[in-house]
């Protein structure tokens, strides 16, 4: 009869949050590189510069301090975004990537001031909408 090793136990759902929090900013940093691979369908570009551009924006679509919905966005948004991203870049140009991510980690995480304006722009159109509407 075998005993239970405890060093074997089941991590703890804190554990499991901070493993899967640091997968996706590992993937999200090897989607950055893989956006710029050669060999990467134009498809899977596409989606990963809106994944890429909105995970690495400085700013959110929804704002943090919004009660509830300000980290909506960060917990079921940007995990659904990267989930697809990865589903379509090739596996091979992925692994290549996830590779140059464990080799060269970034010192600093790059800021997409492009994705930015985007929203920044989109925020402005919402607030026009809404002001022509009353």
């Amino acid at each position: 009869m075998e005993t239970e090793n405890p060093k074997q136990r089941v991590p703890s759902v804190k554990q499991r949050l901070k493993q899967w929090a640091r997968k996706l900013k590992s993937d999200s940093i090897a989607i950055y590189f893989a956006l710029k691979h050669p060999q990467t369908p134009i498809y899977a570009r596409v989606v990963a510069a809106i994944v890429v551009g909105y995970a690495l924006s400085p700013i959110d679509v929804i704002p943090d301090f919004i009660p509830v919905l300000g980290y909506l966005d960060d917990v079921i948004l940007l995990p659904l975004g990267i989930a697809l991203a990865i589903k379509l870049i090739p596996a091979e140009i992925l692994h290549v990537c996830r590779q140059e991510v464990k080799k060269n980690p970034p010192v600093i995480r790059p800021k997409i001031w492009l994705a930015a304006y985007v929203i920044v722009l989109l925020w402005l159109s919402v607030l026009y909408v809404l002001y022509e509407w009353i």
